[in-house]
């Protein structure tokens, strides 16, 4: 694997000024997800539940640079990048809920959030199958001359799936605006990356293809939004996408439904030690840019939005017995 940048690199001119934006943005996935581990103890949200608790780096560096009009897709991992998207959090909360309210009316639970209005197209559970609707969605975009780009998030583990080379195959070929995101937490489920690559230098997977790559620490917010928008401008530029490749770490298990014994606690205790909620903020006091009271607003308020998130799920309701069948496609076999 190549060697990624810095932690502590110098802040980039690129993001000057929106420090406190990443942030803050960063406190309200890590504050959404903390809430919803707990919420999912007391049985209040059911079902499957993957948190992003490690990762929020990636997702506030990378759609800090997205603009309305672009489109994200995503994994079942999808909280951070929905929050990031601008989706409400108590319409994610009463989906999480499962409750009519929500922003996918409570049809879809954690793993299928979506927001036609934030133009955020999910939340897909089985793995890389959003990768070629990625794709699709650039190539519409290409072929109606419309100036967007397609953001697609997606894990390593993706990437030892047929459909991944298949997409990344067709989107050099047909030179798509998309923007593939690859969140490398090292951990494909509970399989270790060197268990199911063969080589792990995923610059060598992009070349194959003809693709612009970059590559950083994806622990550090300032270099993912850094090299989020290099990759951005080579899009805009050349009228073809681009592989970036976040290196980072999932600090709670796949799932709440795993037992975890893949993979040590030291481990884990060693890259907490990179946490982006622990050294980004200090960064940020040591350079002046805040101190730790600002920082503790930010908190308050990020728990003001989260309870009024759960109030507002608590509040909801199911939908009627009578409507489950609404947007099942009904066949007549007299027809």
């Amino acid at each position: 694997m190549k060697m990624v940048e810095e932690i502590h690199a110098p802040a980039k001119s690129i993001i000057a000024g929106s420090e406190i934006a990443l942030l803050e943005q960063m406190i309200l996935i890590r504050r959404f997800e903390e809430k919803a581990a707990e919420l999912y103890g007391k049985e209040k949200i059911r079902g499957f539940l993957h948190l992003y608790n490690g990762q929020e780096a990636v997702a506030a560096g990378v759609l800090h640079h997205r603009r309305a009009e672009d489109r994200v897709i995503s994994t079942y991992r999808e909280h951070g990048h929905a929050l990031a998207s601008g989706v409400e959090p108590r319409k994610i909360m009463a989906e999480l809920f499962g409750k009519a309210e929500g922003c996918n009316g409570g049809r879809g639970g954690s793993m299928h959030l979506f927001d036609i209005g934030k133009n955020f197209f999910g939340g897909n559970a089985i793995v890389g199958s959003h990768i070629p609707i990625a794709v699709g969605m650039a190539l519409a975009d290409k072929k109606l001359n419309r100036d967007k780009i397609t953001f697609c998030f997606f894990g390593e583990g993706a990437v030892a799936e047929g459909i991944f080379h298949e997409a990344m195959n067709l989107a050099s070929l047909m030179k798509v605006p998309a923007l593939f995101i690859l969140e490398n937490n090292l951990y494909a489920m509970g399989t270790h990356i060197s268990f199911t690559h063969a080589d792990s230098d995923f610059s060598v997977k992009a070349r194959g293809y003809g693709m612009e790559y970059f590559e950083a620490d994806g622990m550090n917010p300032e270099a993912v939004a850094e090299k989020t928008a290099e990759a951005l401008e080579k899009i805009r530029l050349e009228k073809k996408p681009a592989l970036v490749v976040f290196n980072t770490y999932r600090f709670r298990a796949h799932s709440m439904f795993d037992a975890e014994l893949y993979r040590t606690k030291g481990e884990t205790e060693q890259w907490k030690l990179k946490d982006p909620l622990i050294v980004f903020p200090e960064k940020l006091k040591e350079s002046g840019l805040t101190d730790e009271s600002r920082i503790n607003e930010l908190y308050l308020k990020t728990d003001r939005i989260i309870e009024d998130a759960v109030n507002y799920a608590e509040s909801g309701h199911y939908e009627a017995p009578e409507d489950l069948t609404k947007y099942l496609m009904h066949t007549d076999q007299h027809d």
